[in-house]
C-alpha cells in the first residue's frame, strides 16, 4: 500500500470516494427543489446546492468504507481507492469527515437548520439504513430509494417551502420512484457479482425475465408519478405539461423491449436513458417556473 500520495493523486482519490459526478447529479435535484419552491433563479441556490453536494460526497465515501470488503470481491468495484489500496482507511476516514463537516457547515450557516436536518436525514438513511439492509434483503432498494427523495426536499425547504406541502410530497415521491428501476437494471448486468460478494440479490429469487417485467412495471409507475406533478401545482404551463406527457410516454415505449423474451436488451444504455429522462423532466419543471 502506498504510504504517501501526491496532491494530485489525493484529489483523484477524493473524487472517486465522493463519486463526484453522481453527487453533482444529486445536488442538481436540490437545485430543482429550490427553484420549484422559491419560484425564481437567484444566488440563494448556491449554498444548498454546495452543501448537499458535499454531504452526498461524504455519504459515498463512508459507504465505500463500510463496503470495502465486498468491493474487493466484486470486479465492478475492485478498482475503487480502498480495495485497490491506493489509500488506507485512516485517509478515507479523514476525507469522509472533511466532506461531512464542510457540507454540514455550509447548510447550517447557509439555508439553515431545517435544510441541514433534511440533508443529514439523507446521509443517515443511505449509510445507516440502506447500506446495512443490502446485506439482509434483496429488496433493500425499495426503502433505500428514500435517498433519492430527500435531496430535492432539502432544496424545497431552502427555497422557503414547507415539508408538509403536498407539492413537496409529490416531488419527493417522483424522485423516490426512479431510484428502484436504476438498481434493478443494474442487477440484470451485475447480479452474479452481488451473489459472489455474499449479498442478497433478486437474481437469486427471480429469473432475468421476471426481473425485466418487474422493472418495466416500476418504470411505468415512475412515468405515471411524473404525470401527477401538474395536479399538485408543480407545473402550470400547458407546454410544460405536454412535454412531461411526451417524455413519460416515450420512457415507457423505450422500455417495452424489456417484455420481449427474444430480443436482447442493452442494460447499460437503458440505465443512461432513465437518467436522461429525469434530467429532462427537471429542466422542464424549472423552465415552467422561470420562463
Amino acid at each position: 500500500m502506498k504510504t504517501k500520495n501526491s496532491f494530485g493523486e489525493l484529489l483523484k482519490i477524493a473524487n472517486e470516494l465522493g463519486k463526484v459526478r453522481i453527487s453533482v447529479a444529486v445536488a442538481f435535484t436540490t437545485f430543482t427543489g429550490y427553484i420549484l419552491s422559491h419560484g425564481q433563479f437567484d444566488r440563494g441556490f448556491v449554498l444548498p446546492f454546495l452543501g448537499i453536494f458535499l454531504l452526498a460526497c461524504g455519504a459515498s465515501a463512508l459507504n465505500q468504507l463500510q463496503e470495502s470488503d465486498t468491493d474487493l470481491i466484486m470486479k465492478r468495484t475492485s478498482g475503487r481507492p480502498l480495495p485497490s489500496k491506493r489509500i488506507g482507511k485512516t485517509g478515507a476516514i479523514i476525507i469522509t469527515l472533511i466532506y461531512f463537516v464542510a457540507g454540514s457547515a455550509v447548510l447550517y450557516f447557509g439555508p439553515g437548520l431545517l435544510t441541514l436536518l433534511v440533508g443529514l436525514s439523507t446521509f443517515v438513511w443511505y449509510n445507516l439504513i440502506y447500506t446495512p439492509l443490502k446485506k439482509v434483503t434483496a429488496f433493500a432498494a425499495v426503502p433505500g430509494s428514500m435517498v433519492g427523495a430527500l435531496p430535492p426536499l432539502a432544496g424545497w425547504v431552502a427555497g422557503g417551502g414547507s415539508l408538509t406541502d403536498p407539492r413537496a410530497l409529490a416531488l419527493g415521491f417522483f424522485f423516490f420512484m426512479g431510484q428502484i428501476p436504476h438498481f434493478w437494471l443494474l442487477l440484470l448486468k451485475l447480479g452474479k457479482q452481488y451473489e459472489s460478494a455474499g449479498l442478497p440479490s433478486l437474481t437469486q429469487l427471480l429469473t432475468d425475465e421476471q426481473i425485466k417485467r418487474l422493472t418495466f412495471v416500476w418504470i411505468a409507475a415512475t412515468a405515471i408519478s411524473a404525470l401527477a406533478l401538474p395536479f399538485y401545482g408543480l407545473q402550470e404551463k400547458t407546454w410544460s405539461i405536454a412535454l412531461i406527457l411526451l417524455l413519460s410516454a416515450g420512457l415507457v415505449v423505450i422500455f417495452v423491449p424489456l417484455l420481449n423474451r427474444t430480443k436482447p436488451f442493452n442494460v447499460g444504455k437503458s440505465f443512461v436513458l432513465i437518467n436522461v429522462y429525469y434530467l429532462f423532466v427537471m429542466f422542464v419543471m424549472i423552465a415552467d417556473k422561470l420562463v
